[in-house]
Order: C-alpha cells, then sequence, then structure tokens
C-alpha cells in the first residue's frame, strides 16, 4: 500500500512538474479536444464486451485504429486497501489538457481497465521510471494481462459531473 501511494505521489509531482514547463490550454482547447475524443470512445462503448477475457493488446490496438492516443496511466487494487493490483487507469489528454479541465471544472475522459489476473508487481518500477507517461515499453508491459471489465468515465459531456458511462 505504500509502493503504491509513492507511485501516485511521484505521478502528480511529475503532472505539476511537466504542467509548468507547458503551454497552458484554454477552455476552448479542452472543449475541442473532448468532442474530438469522446465521439470515438462512445463508438467502443457498445462493443467493449467483446475485449473481455481478451488479451490488452486487442484492445490497444483498438484505440489505435480509432486514433485514440493514450497519454497517462496509474494502477490501483480492486479492493482497497491491497497491494495486489488489478486495474488499469487509462488517462487520454496530457497534463496541459488534464490542467485546462481542471481550471474550468470539466470532467476529463478515463478509461478503468480491470484485470482477471493480478498486474506483475514490477509495475510500480514501470510507473516511477515512466513518470506514468504511456509508451510503448507501458504498452508491452499490459499486453498479455486479460481484460475482465473496461468502463470508460467522463463520456458524457464535459460540464457534465457523472462520471459513470
Amino acid at each position: 500500500m505504500k509502493s503504491l501511494l509513492i507511485t501516485k505521489a511521484i505521478f502528480l509531482f511529475s503532472l505539476f512538474l511537466i504542467t509548468g514547463n507547458i503551454k497552458a490550454q484554454t477552455a476552448s482547447d479542452y472543449i475541442n479536444f473532448y468532442n474530438d475524443i469522446v465521439p470515438k470512445l462512445n463508438s467502443i462503448i457498445p462493443n467493449k464486451t467483446q475485449f473481455y477475457g481478451k488479451p490488452f493488446s486487442n484492445f490497444y490496438s483498438e484505440l489505435q485504429n480509432k486514433n485514440i492516443n493514450v497519454k497517462g496511466w496509474i494502477f490501483d487494487p480492486k479492493i482497497v486497501p491491497s497491494t495486489k493490483y488489478y486495474v488499469l487507469k487509462i488517462f487520454l489528454c496530457d497534463v496541459n489538457m488534464l490542467g485546462a479541465a481542471s481550471r474550468n471544472s470539466f470532467v476529463y475522459p478515463l478509461i478503468i481497465i480491470t484485470f482477471e489476473e493480478e498486474i506483475p508487481s514490477q509495475v510500480v518500477s514501470l510507473m516511477e521510471q515512466n513518470h506514468a507517461v504511456w509508451n510503448p515499453t507501458v504498452a508491452q508491459f499490459f499486453s498479455s494481462l486479460k481484460i475482465e471489465k473496461i468502463e470508460f468515465s467522463g463520456v458524457k459531456g464535459y460540464n457534465v459531473k457523472d462520471w459513470s458511462e
């Protein structure tokens, strides 16, 4: 549990560090981003169960085919408190857009994937090495894990506080 807190702290610190060095996005920029990405996500939602029991790589290929680019990630336990990690949370906007969403009290789209098996413990060092930034190494790490469930959050409108699908 302590390592999870440390890892999440590193992620948040990285976000703030990077955010300070990059041009701030406007509310209009964020709305344009949101209105581009959410219809792509909505095209996957009705068929998400086709990925259940399949390797993450299948779902990730579908994201890439729809031009949905993963920007960041964190991991979580299925049940709190626990040191067994089963959940991958995928962020689709970069820190600039997260900042714009936060400043304007907008929601941001998020994909929450629960795996059938425990995520290997190396996930902690992978997070620390990559500062929660998604890249091919991270994608490869998760590629063979089988998906139990996929949830989409923040897809009902950028100013709708309902985080359910």
